[in-house]
């Protein structure tokens, strides 16, 4: 199956319930908090360097679904925080995955100095391992970091 990263600038405009769904059948609310957050207009993913990103088939179908946020946790505004970041079961460990994330870190790194993200699964873990981040929790909401040293 062929997939495709796209950025998303009106979360209206796509069907993610299947997304919504299948999240909060694992216990896991964040997808449902991206969706009230963007109908409330809390978080739009619209300030300087933010993007929300998903991942599509051939069919339009969303398979994924990611953002990258100015950090709230810290005055920098150069530190960036993953957010609200989803794969559907189905699509698990195809790449689906590593290419949202390595699309918004792509993304990321010309806005932000460095990406932040907590989570509290091994699964989790080891995924953003893989994908460059390092497990880093001295900060009380932070268990991975990842540092752009070229950003100025």
């Amino acid at each position: 199956m062929e997939y495709f990263v796209e950025r998303v600038n009106d979360l209206h405009v796509l069907d993610i319930e299947q997304l919504v769904q299948e999240s909060e059948r694992e216990g896991y609310r964040f997808v449902t908090r991206l969706v009230t957050e963007f109908e409330d207009g809390t978080n739009t993913f619209s300030k300087p360097g933010e993007g929300l990103f998903c991942v599509v088939t051939k069919d339009a179908e969303v398979v994924a679904i990611g953002g990258i946020n100015e950090s709230s946790l810290t005055q920098d505004r150069d530190v960036a925080r993953l957010q609200r970041f989803y794969v559907l079961d189905k699509v698990r460990r195809q790449g689906v995955g590593t290419m949202l994330t390595q699309s918004i870190i792509d993304y990321a790194k010309d806005h932000f100095k460095e990406i932040t993200v907590r989570t509290e699964s091994a699964k989790a873990d080891a995924f953003y391992r893989a994908c460059g981040f390092e497990f880093d929790d001295s900060a009380s909401e932070t268990t991975h970091i990842m540092r752009f040293d070229d950003k100025e």
